[in-house]
């Protein structure tokens, strides 16, 4: 475990570690990028409540005033989900936020890093980054997929989202060495949908066996992350060739207007839930406490080996 200056545990956080209670990270970037306000602050509280119900202790991760947040205060939640340009972070972007003690809502690869130096194992999020569709001309790859090759943090995610190249990411992470074992079924999931046309390269149906292939991996000093893909409950999934076509309008009216790079997630996660009559939001909120439920029983089970 790392600890210094530029860490803030919350004493929720601290009570857990100290105890050796489960701990289920989560991510800010949809709370400041995701959702509209009030969704946002209003989806995040249910999101930790749902960890809480299931025997951990939540760990919302987020960067303000030159400190790494690991636990936040319904405070904390209020100011990322109202402040206007909140940086979203990255890897690379940490030491700027940081040292310029700038807000900042951390994605999948920020949060899975602030959460190792913390020592908290597993991560719940909506869908991780991955290959965009045309990164062989963009060489647009998410940062996510390098830092779940190295970073001891489990993450349960609705699949790969469905706006990037599903395909292309499976190939690259069985390039980095990343297990990635669906929890339920054969296929794996693609975000908004259970199905995405892809088989899933393992699965596993119980969160036992999930932490006994944690805990397998890293006592063999295997580094890196897990992906456990965890499909959207079934009432709230959308047909894969429904959103598929609001995925092209809104790759199409990106590309029309110049969004570029970090911007095109949110850019895209909105139009979509725009022209989707609010569905696809539904879908979001659904997958995202769905993720928080199983990692938490995840944690659990983690935290009894």
């Amino acid at each position: 475990m790392i600890k210094n200056d530029y860490i803030s545990i919350s004493p929720e956080v601290q009570h857990a570690l100290d105890k050796n209670l489960p701990i289920v990270a989560l991510e800010s970037t949809i709370i400041s990028h995701g959702m509209p306000w009030p969704q946002n602050a209003i989806t995040a509280a249910a999101v930790e409540e749902v960890v809480r119900q299931n025997g951990a202790v939540p760990a919302t991760i987020a960067i303000r005033n030159g400190k790494c947040l690991i636990g936040l205060s319904k405070d904390d939640i209020d100011y990322f989900a109202q402040t206007i340009d909140v940086w979203k972070v990255s890897l690379r972007d940490m030491p700027y936020v940081i040292s310029q003690q700038l807000p900042g809502a951390t994605t999948v690869a920020a949060t899975m890093r602030i959460a190792a130096m913390a020592g908290i194992k597993v991560f719940a999020t909506g869908g991780i980054g991955g290959v965009h569709r045309g990164a062989e001309d963009t060489m647009d790859i998410s940062a996510d997929l390098t830092e779940m090759a190295t970073t001891n943090v489990a993450i349960i995610a609705a699949g790969v989202k469905s706006i990037l190249d599903i395909g292309l990411t499976l190939e690259y992470m069985e390039t980095m060495g990343i297990p990635v074992v669906t929890y339920g079924q054969d296929e794996f999931p693609s975000f908004y949908s259970s199905k995405s046309g892809y088989k899933s390269p393992l699965r596993l149906d119980t969160a036992n066996e999930i932490a006994q292939l944690l805990s397998t991996k890293w006592d063999l000093a295997l580094n890196g992350s897990v992906l456990i893909a965890n499909p959207v409950p079934a009432e709230y999934e959308m047909e894969p060739e429904v959103i598929e076509k609001h995925i092209l309008k809104a790759l199409d009216e990106a590309n029309k207007q110049g969004v570029k790079g970090k911007a095109v997630t949110p850019f895209l996660l909105k139009f979509i839930a725009d022209n989707t009559e609010g569905e696809s939001l539904e879908a979001n909120i659904a997958l995202i406490k769905n993720n928080a439920k199983v990692g938490a029983i995840i944690a659990v089970a983690l935290q009894g080996r």
